[in-house]
């Protein structure tokens, strides 16, 4: 089994700055599960605390029923695969995804067979040969891949390892990643700040902020029910907005919520009227920017729609999220 369990898991650096406070967080065996949140809230830490290459202050950690405080990471049975993709620029393709099960002594037979099956996985036999430095950028990171691969681990921690990839290379690499992980049949922990990345690749999502768990949920559940006004400003592009119910005509004590794609109903009970200063065209979507009250809005709007100064919208009332003004907890 290939569970990972994590019990009241605390860190604190020595400023006794708290960087993971009290997670609590059950991964089954063969679930891909997404660690995500802003730069600073504590995921790289939480996924090298897992790793064993950044000490625990308080709490568990089981890998299946092993509990894994006190183990070296090379005993863990995980493979990690680093944003950097980590290669020996002097040897070939072949030799980086094998190196580490040279380095473990397997037998030569068995090192080829390994390093062939992650290479016709990956597509990349025609490619062992060559050094690091003739590869494409998606190439090199299908063989930091492959090294991971051939560990044939428990479980697979990733931590951003598409940042560095251009945008079109980054979709392609999601859809390898998740094929990878169905062939493969285990345990996935994937690390990124991309809420898209987020949303397309896993079976659930643990949102973090500040150290804390936000939401853990599905894809689907973290995007229409997020728990808090964070994750609810978080996930989703354009974010959600966040409007006075004074602004609205509705309680002015409750701070209500609308999706920029749900701005545009023609039979909506809620109507308004705003000033766009901003337009964006995004192919067959337009993007409109505009104040409500003291609050930055958006609205998602088909590409033929007429943007004048001026623009008339409406809303429905049951499209509205409604969160506490001042803990910014969900209201239901």
């Amino acid at each position: 089994m290939s569970n990972v369990i994590l019990k009241n898991i605390k860190k604190t650096y020595d400023n006794n700055k708290v960087v993971i406070n009290n997670v609590n967080l059950e991964i089954k065996d063969k679930e891909f599960i997404v660690l995500v949140g802003s730069s600073g809230c504590g995921k790289s830490t939480l996924l090298r605390m897992i790793a064993g290459l950044e000490n625990i202050t308080e709490g568990e950690i089981f890998i299946g029923d092993k509990k894994v405080n006190d183990v070296p990471p090379k005993d863990r049975d995980i493979a990690f695969v680093f944003q950097s993709y980590a290669l020996y620029p002097h040897m070939t393709v072949k030799e980086n995804i094998a190196f580490g099960l040279k380095m473990r002594k397997v037998p030569k037979a068995e090192i080829e067979k390994k390093v062939a099956q992650a290479a016709e996985i990956l597509n990349l036999t025609e490619y062992l040969d060559r050094k690091p430095k003739q590869l494409s950028g998606g190439q090199r990171q299908r063989v930091a891949l492959g090294r991971a691969i051939v560990r044939n681990p428990k479980v697979f921690l990733m931590d951003e390892p598409l940042s560095n990839l251009d945008a079109k290379l980054r979709v392609q690499m999601r859809s390898e990643i998740k094929k990878l992980h169905e062939k493969l049949q285990t345990t996935f922990i994937y690390v990124t700040h991309d809420q898209t990345e987020a949303l397309t690749m896993g079976d659930r999502i643990v949102v973090l902020n500040n150290g804390n768990v936000a939401q853990i949920d599905t894809p689907d559940e973290v995007y229409n029910n997020p728990k808090n006004t964070f994750v609810a400003g978080f996930i989703g592009s354009p974010q959600m907005n966040f409007i006075d119910g004074k602004d609205l005509g509705l309680d002015e004590n409750i701070l209500y919520g609308i999706r920029p794609e749900k701005m545009v109903k023609p039979d909506g009970d809620i109507k308004l009227t705003v000033d766009v200063d901003i337009s964006e065209m995004l192919g067959s979507e337009r993007i409109a920017y505009f104040d409500i009250g003291e609050k930055r809005c958006s609205a998602v709007l088909s590409s033929d729609f007429n943007i004048g100064k001026t623009i008339a919208l409406s809303i429905n009332s049951g499209d509205l999220y409604k969160f506490d003004k001042n803990s910014g907890e969900r209201i239901y």
